[in-house]
């Protein structure tokens, strides 16, 4: 290990000491009872008890890239696993794609196998269906439907935290312990992708910013997170929350793309048991997930650098991790939240990470632009921490480079952060009394919400819904980062054309109209911050293609007055022979010529009065 590796790895050695002093403060403040929900919830209750023993469901992941997806799921049979996909539901044209499996050791799971395959060579905008060999047989097939692989939208959802509704009461007077409280929250979740779908039907997949459940070795909250139709099609980027990090179980139930040995000494130094950070790209975005319960930053900033510089071409870079470093939460946006700021704001700065969505700590909120302050940060104090009302002012280690709140900002500088609530309600936190700065907007509604974000090729627009009505959450607003796609050879082009109009030449109005329309055509695509690469291309096509057609007036004033001076040279020919033996030309296709070019010259001569330019 190098000095500077040293030197963070025992800095955050104390961080991770200082962290596990402050969560001591953290507290269930509301959480959402589910069993309001009268007769669904008599129904719901009947339903759990089969779902709970169920560790077999199949979960899907993006893959490496938006032409595969990942597969993982338990059996109990010792096999090949292998994923079949068609884009008939027949499974006529099925094409196969074998994996591999693993024997569970872990207390809870003992006696599974966790099996893992990745299909490959799927298409935009297309049907599919898949099964899964499982227990020496096929299942039934599933739909899976892809979207358009250019511009897209994902769901991104903070903390399901199945079973973190313990030690309430709920209507009925059932104490939510164990397995009351992953029924109340797997009901709840359910409902909220539901409402999330039904709103947005369209989205590729979904980010998960950890703490997929409360206990990481509890399988039936995994059974629980896991059981909703909607992800049946709907493929899940997962993080390592804190919760999940206890147990490789969250390593057999998701196939992360581009995951890492956790004996790797260059990607891995410092894994919790969970696993490794991961990366995949989708489109032109490049997504790259953390676990920030591992506290080696030296390790997070080598992923970070190999996803960058395997994926160089890439629009926009998004990170996802678990732990909020800039958050506006009580309970860890001021204390165990910003251990690691320090530390990975640089990093996010030399890499141009656009945006980091986080978690941990169950409110919502947004910061403005952030980069970092250019000081050296090595270590981490927390001497003036002292209580719930007196909080951390160490770590100011930001720069804030906007004062835009709520709407559209143009190639910004820095980073954006935002903070998820709870997906489920199975626990809210309270806002930090003080609102931070570097904050743009907050709120804690104590309902469960989810965000979409769109993505084009110049645009990345982040909206947040309250799931209990689907309308934009109270408190936030929509914020889109606009990057401009590069039109520098379209300027280029639009010189040269208003140069030509004013090179001292006539032209034709025909060749003068199209030019100007193509001028008009490509100052609206420059002056609009969105345009796409595809359009500057198609407007830079018109505006060379008009400037190629200009034509000069004299040219062709000139071309005819030398076709009168040649036929009259024609003058004491014999008239009556057919072909003219000095010209060549047939006597009659002369005289006819000589018609037309005096009737083309009156025409030039009076167009010679119009104005150059329209």
């Amino acid at each position: 290990m190098n000095k500077t590796k040293k030197i963070i790895a025992g800095a955050l050695a104390l961080c991770a000491a200082a962290s596990s002093t402050i969560s001591a403060f953290a507290a269930t403040e509301h959480w959402n009872d589910a069993s309001t929900a009268a007769t669904e919830w008599n129904d719901w209750k009947t339903e759990w008890e089969t779902i709970k023993n169920n560790y077999e469901y199949v979960s899907l992941t993006p893959g490496a890239d938006e032409t595969k997806l990942n597969f993982a799921w338990y059996s109990k049979t010792q096999e090949i696993p292998s994923v079949r996909i068609s884009t008939k539901e027949d499974m006529s044209n099925a094409k196969e794609f074998k994996g591999v499996q693993s024997a569970i050791s872990e207390e809870d799971a003992t006696g599974y196998f966790a099996n893992k395959a990745t299909v490959s060579g799927l298409s935009e905008n297309t049907e599919y269906y898949y099964q899964v060999f499982k227990n020496s047989e096929w299942s039934d097939p599933e739909k899976y439907v892809t979207k358009s692989f250019d511009k897209f939208s994902v769901l991104y959802v903070g903390d399901p935290q199945i079973g973190a509704c313990s030690n309430q009461t709920n209507s009925e007077g059932d104490t939510m312990s164990g397995e009351f409280a992953a029924r109340n929250d797997a009901y709840n979740w359910n409902k909220t992708l539901e409402t999330a779908l039904s709103a947005n039907p369209d989205v590729s997949f979904m980010i998960s910013a950890g703490d997929q459940v409360n206990t990481a070795t509890h399988e039936y909250e995994y059974a629980g997170y896991l059981y909703p139709e909607t992800l049946s099609s709907l493929p899940v980027a997962t993080t390592i929350g804190n919760h999940d990090s206890g147990s490789a179980q969250y390593s057999y139930h998701f196939n992360n793309p581009n995951s890492f040995k956790t004996d790797d000494s260059v990607y891995a130094v410092g894994a919790t048991k969970a696993g490794t950070d991961y990366y995949y790209t989708y489109g032109d975005v490049l997504f790259i997930v953390l676990d920030t319960n591992n506290y080696n930053t030296a390790t997070h900033k080598s992923v970070i650098e190999k996803a960058v510089s395997e994926n160089p071409d890439c629009k926009w870079r998004v990170v996802t991790f678990h732990q909020d470093i800039y958050g506006s939460g009580l309970d860890h946006s001021d204390s165990d939240g910003i251990v690691l700021r320090t530390q990975l704001t640089p990093i996010f700065d030399e890499f141009d990470i656009d945006v980091v969505l986080q978690g941990h700590d169950h409110t919502y909120s947004r910061t403005y632009q952030l980069s970092g302050d250019g000081n050296e940060h090595k270590s981490y104090d927390n001497t003036n921490y002292k209580n719930d009302d007196n909080f951390l002012t160490e770590n100011n280690c930001y720069t804030i480079n906007s004062d835009l709140v709520t709407g559209t900002i143009v190639d910004p500088e820095g980073t954006v952060y935002m903070e998820a609530n709870s997906a489920t309600g199975s626990k809210f936190y309270n806002l930090i009394p003080t609102q931070q700065d570097y904050i743009a907007e907050r709120s804690q509604t104590w309902t469960p919400s989810y965000s979409v974000i769109d993505f084009t090729e110049t645009t990345l627009t982040i909206t947040t819904y309250d799931a209990s009505t689907n309308k934009i959450l109270e408190g936030s607003s929509a914020y889109t980062i606009v990057k401009k796609a590069d039109s520098s050879s379209l300027k280029s082009l639009y010189e040269e054309a208003e140069s030509k109009l004013s090179d001292g030449n006539t032209y034709t109005e025909e060749s003068i109209s199209k030019l100007n329309d193509a001028i008009k055509n490509a100052d609206k695509v420059l002056e609009e911050p969105t345009s796409t690469s595809e359009q500057i291309a198609e407007a830079s096509a018109y505006l060379a293609e008009a400037s190629g057609a200009l034509t000069v007036k004299e040219a062709e004033d000139n071309n005819s007055k030398d076709n009168i001076s040649d036929n009259s040279d024609s003058e004491g020919k014999d008239s009556n022979n057919k072909d003219n033996p000095d010209t060549g030309v047939a006597d009659t296709a002369s005289k006819f010529a000589i018609f037309s070019t005096l009737g083309l010259v009156g025409i030039i001569l009076s167009e010679k009065f119009t104005k150059k330019k329209l």
